[in-house]
């Protein structure tokens, strides 16, 4: 489970900590640093409370997955976290 951030999102936005990038293939073949991708992949460390008549659906600790490019990168306390709105979030695993 993450630690809890000192942030609180507003409205409908919600910070995420992203997964680690797969270091290997399912073949078992090492992934040079040049050719990984960006992680899809992430649990949420904080949530706001909603916009008036939406409340978010996402809670603390949930593991999402999310589209390439969504959100905006930051750094909070030395985690590289993102922060983005609940919309940018494709499914809850």
């Amino acid at each position: 489970m993450a630690k809890k951030v000192s942030v609180t999102p507003l409205h409908d936005r919600v910070i995420v900590k992203p997964a680690p990038a797969e270091e290997k293939t399912a073949g078992g073949i090492i992934i040079p640093d040049t050719a990984k991708e960006k992680p899809q992949r992430g649990t949420v460390v904080a949530a706001g409370p909603g916009k008036k008549d939406e409340p978010v659906t996402v809670k603390v600790g949930d593991v999402v997955l999310y589209g390439k490019y969504a959100g905006t990168e930051i750094s909070i306390d030395g985690a590289d976290l993102l922060i983005m709105r609940e919309s940018d979030i494709l499914a809850i695993v």
